[in-house]
């Protein structure tokens, strides 16, 4: 037996195999595996998931099924837990409850820049609020990109927690979602819309609505259109007509280009 082969028989009777688990907890803390668990959602409950970054999946249970269902589809291995981290909970909880982000981490790490640059302007619309495809196009400064838009918030990781049900079509319409129509009017429900009363407007042709007081037009659903009065309210078809008769956009809802 040579003096290399001795070393080598050595070295291999040294080797031990790691206790059970070790693997796994060392992939979740270097952010190579995720954790997830379920929580209440606005809609019922739902599979939210996450690593040292941030948030990286929240999915309605009655989208998925069963623990291994989600497993199975999650893009990374991820290990069920009873509760998140008590940080991560305290945002998380706020973000349920208000409708904001706010300070919540989102892990979008693993997706491309305008996918990102998508979700981070759909997360500025606020809770009972809409806005069609092309704002957000428009707003990140690629206003021929509406098809692309849909495609990368149809792919959002993160959804109800960014809020992609907030988007509807160009023509006022609330469109798909990722989980079914019905789940999307559910959620606007949820935060105080009218679905069936925003489509109908939308039949007639009315996308703008503007304040005889004020001279400004707004997206039916801003905030500030929402107080104008009906003795008050102007409705529009466009910007153009909204700009013909002297009105000027709502600095907040932003709906000209």
């Amino acid at each position: 037996m040579t003096e290399h082969t001795t070393i080598e028989t050595r070295l291999a009777a040294l080797t031990r195999s790691a206790p059970e688990g070790v693997l796994d907890t060392v992939m979740r803390k270097t952010d190579l595996a995720d954790e997830y668990t379920v929580i209440d959602g606005p809609t019922g409950p739902a599979y939210v998931a996450w690593n040292g970054r941030g948030i990286t999946a929240f999915v309605p249970t009655e989208a998925v099924g069963s623990r291994d269902d989600f497993e199975s589809r999650h893009p990374r291995q991820a290990s069920f837990v009873d509760t998140p981290p008590d940080r991560l909970a305290k945002h998380l909880d706020h973000t349920i409850e208000t409708g904001r982000l706010g300070s919540l981490p989102v892990d979008l790490s693993s997706i491309g820049e305008f996918q990102r640059m998508v979700l981070e302007k759909c997360s500025e619309i606020p809770p009972g609020e809409i806005r069609p495809y092309g704002w957000i196009a428009r707003e990140i400064g690629n206003p021929g990109a509406v098809r692309a838009v849909g495609t990368a918030l149809g792919r959002n990781p993160v959804p109800v927690l960014i809020p992609c049900h907030r988007v509807v079509r160009t023509d006022g319409r609330i469109g798909n979602y990722a989980y079914g129509t019905p789940m999307k009017r559910s959620l606007l429900e949820h935060e105080g819309l009218d679905p069936e009363a925003i489509e109908a407007q939308a039949r007639h042709g009315i996308h703008l609505v503007g304040s005889d007081t004020t001279g400004i037009y707004c997206y039916p659903t801003c905030r500030h259109a929402k107080r104008i009065t009906d003795a008050h309210r102007v409705e529009f078809r466009s910007e153009t007509a909204a700009e013909d008769a002297d009105y000027r956009p709502c600095k907040a809802c932003r709906p000209a280009a």
